[in-house]
C-alpha cells in the first residue's frame, strides 16, 4: 500500500466483512449481500450522497468477482471508452467468460447517447453494469437502463459507522498505525459527528490533523478536540443547489411552512442559504406558499411575502436572510386555508373538460350603441344601488348554475370578504 495515497483511499474495504454501514441492503440476509457473495450480481445503480461507500462497494465487488472488472469515470470517459471495455469483454482469448462487470462512476454525467450505447450489451448480458451516482437516477439515468437494473439507495453513514472506521484507521497498517497517535474516543466521535455522514471527510480531517501536528516530548502526536475542529473547519452541509438535495430541501422548506412548524421552516431556510441558494428563488417559494396554503385564512401573509421578495431584491445578502426568516416564520405561523387553490383548480378543470355554456347576456359588456337591443347588458342590476351593496342575480352560465368552487365551513375563510353584507354560504 502506497502510504502517500490519501487515508480515505487506503482505508477502503477489500471484502464485504470489512465494509461498514448500509445494513439495509448489505445485511447478511439481504439480497445484495447474497448475490455479491455468490458472484451472481445483476446490473445495479448505487445511489447515495458523497462518502457513503458507493465506490468502496464497487471495489469490494471487484475483489470478489470472477468476471473481468472494468472501471471508467463518466466525467472523463466517452463512447469510445465504453466500446473498448465491451471489446475487451468479448475477446474470448483474454476473457473466456465473454462478459464483464463495468463500473461507471458518476454515471449521471453520461448524456443520453452515451447511456444508450450501453443498452444492447446490458440487455444481452455482455455487461453487468454497476453505476454510481449522487443524483436521483430516476431523473438522471435513462428509463431503459433503470428498468434493467436494481436501484440501491445508500444512506449517509451513521456517526457510529464513521467512528468504527476512524478507530480502525488508527491501528491498520494501511492506515495510521505507523504514527504514534493519542486521541480520545470523544474526539473521534466529534470528528464523526461533524462529517455529516461522509466518511471521506472524516478520514481526510483525521489525516490532516495527524500530519500537521508536531510530535510531543513523550513521542506521541496528541490530537485534541481543538486540533480536530480546526482541521475539519465546520460541519459539512449536504446541499447542492444544482442537484437532487436542492429539490429535497426546498420541498421540506415548503412542507414545513404548510405544516405550521416554524423551527423546521427556519432550519431548511438556513440549509438553503448556507448552500448558496438564490435568495429570490426562496422568496418566490414563500410567496407561493402564502397564497396556496395560507390564502384567505390570512390574506396579509401574501402582502408580507410579496414585500419580502421586493425587499430581498433591494437589500441582497447577507441581510436578506433576516427578511426571508421573518416572512417564512409569518407564513408558518399563519392560519391555513387552501380554498383559493382548490377553487381555481376545480374551475380550470370544468373550463377545460365541460360544456360550460354561454355567459349570461345581462352581465356581458355593451360598449357600442345598439348592442343592448340584442340583449347585451340588458337587465343588469348594479349591486351598489341596493341595500348592503348586494342583490340577487345570476352570474354563472345556465349550465353551471349551482356550481360551488369556494370551499365553505372550514372556519378559515375571512368572513364576508368582498361580499358586502352578504354572508358567504
Amino acid at each position: 500500500m502506497d502510504l502517500n495515497q490519501p487515508l480515505a483511499y487506503r482505508m477502503r474495504p477489500k471484502t464485504l466483512d470489512e465494509y461498514v454501514g448500509q445494513e439495509h441492503i448489505l445485511g447478511k440476509d439481504k439480497i445484495l449481500y447474497r448475490t455479491i457473495k455468490a458472484d451472481r450480481l445483476s446490473s445495479i445503480i448505487l445511489w447515495g450522497p458523497p462518502g457513503c461507500g458507493k465506490t468502496s462497494l464497487a471495489r469490494v465487488i471487484s475483489n470478489t468477482t470472477k468476471y473481468k472488472f472494468t472501471r471508467i469515470n463518466a466525467v472523463t470517459a466517452g463512447i469510445g471508452d465504453i466500446k473498448q471495455a465491451i471489446e475487451n469483454a468479448q475477446n474470448l482469448l483474454l476473457n473466456p467468460s465473454g462478459k464483464c462487470i463495468l463500473f461507471i462512476d458518476e454515471i449521471h454525467r453520461f448524456n443520453k447517447l452515451q447511456q444508450d450505447a450501453l443498452l444492447p450489451y446490458v440487455e444481452n448480458g455482455t455487461v453487468i453494469l454497476i453505476g454510481a451516482t449522487t443524483e436521483n437516477p430516476y431523473f438522471e439515468v435513462n428509463k431503459a437502463l433503470i428498468s434493467r437494473s436494481m436501484i440501491c439507495k445508500l444512506n449517509p453513514l451513521t456517526e457510529e459507522d464513521i467512528y468504527k472506521v476512524l478507530k480502525r484507521s488508527l491501528v491498520a497498517e494501511e492506515g495510521l498505525a505507523s504514527y504514534n497517535i493519542k486521541i480520545e474516543d470523544e474526539t473521534l466521535r466529534k470528528i464523526a459527528e461533524v462529517s455529516n455522514g461522509d466518511v471521506r471527510t472524516a478520514l481526510n480531517g483525521l489525516e490532516v490533523a495527524v500530519l500537521t501536528t508536531t510530535m510531543d516530548k513523550d513521542g506521541y502526536i496528541h490530537i485534541t478536540n481543538e486540533i480536530a475542529a480546526d482541521c475539519i473547519q465546520r460541519r459539512k452541509a449536504v446541499f447542492d443547489k444544482n442537484g437532487d438535495s436542492h429539490y429535497d430541501n426546498i420541498s421540506a422548506f415548503i412542507k414545513s411552512m404548510r405544516g405550521s412548524d416554524p423551527d423546521a421552516t427556519v432550519f431548511y431556510l438556513a440549509r438553503a442559504i448556507d448552500g448558496g441558494e438564490d435568495p429570490v428563488f426562496i422568496a418566490r417559494r414563500i410567496v407561493i406558499c402564502a397564497s396556496e396554503d395560507v390564502g384567505l385564512a390570512d390574506p396579509n401573509a401574501l402582502v408580507i411575502a410579496t414585500s419580502a421578495m421586493q425587499a430581498v431584491n433591494m437589500v441582497g445578502m447577507p441581510e436578506a436572510r433576516i427578511i426571508l426568516s421573518e416572512a417564512a416564520i409569518y407564513v408558518a405561523l399563519a392560519k391555513k386555508s387552501n380554498a383559493s387553490y382548490l377553487a381555481i383548480d376545480k374551475a380550470l378543470e370544468d373550463v377545460r373538460t365541460k360544456d360550460t355554456g354561454e355567459i349570461p347576456m345581462h352581465i356581458r359588456n355593451a360598449p357600442a350603441e345598439g348592442m343592448s337591443q340584442f340583449g347585451y347588458h340588458e337587465g343588469y342590476k348594479y349591486p351598489h344601488d341596493y341595500s348592503g351593496h348586494w342583490v340577487e342575480q345570476q352570474y354563472l352560465p345556465d349550465k353551471m348554475v349551482g356550481t360551488k368552487y369556494l370551499k365553505q365551513g372550514d372556519g378559515s375563510i375571512v368572513p364576508n370578504l368582498g361580499k358586502g353584507d352578504r354572508p358567504i354560504n
